[in-house]
């Protein structure tokens, strides 16, 4: 049971303390925000090998909607580029540098992107 409250306890933002005995603290969800249609997505598309052990891959990043739709879009991205990859941190993660092909599968698929870095 105290580790169930030391839980709660750590949810709770801003509240120290309340002399108000028939005080209840209610926690805010944060909601992640509805899907952008594709044409107004602004899609990032950069070459990343940081913390990567010298391996190089593309991010799409930018993305503004449902953890569900991105995953979607990294699906399609990674069979178009028949490449692995991963969803993480609500980024699309391509192993490879595969810009150049991800850049024309989402313009041809409508949405905008900007080519980042060299």
């Amino acid at each position: 049971m105290a580790k169930k409250e030391n839980e709660n306890r750590k949810n709770r933002v801003g509240v120290v303390f309340s002399t108000n005995p028939d005080f209840e603290y209610e926690e805010r969800v944060d909601e992640e925000p509805a899907t952008l249609a594709i044409h107004q997505q602004q899609l990032k598309v950069m070459l990343d090998k940081k913390m990567r052990g010298g391996k190089q891959v593309t991010l799409v990043s930018g993305f503004i909607g449902q953890s569900q739709d991105l995953e979607i879009l990294g699906k399609f991205i990674k069979t178009k580029c028949g490449v692995g990859g991963t969803v993480k941190d609500c980024e699309v993660i391509i192993q490879g540098d595969v810009r150049e092909k991800v850049v024309s599968i989402l313009v041809k698929e409508g949405y905008k992107v900007k080519k980042v870095g060299g």
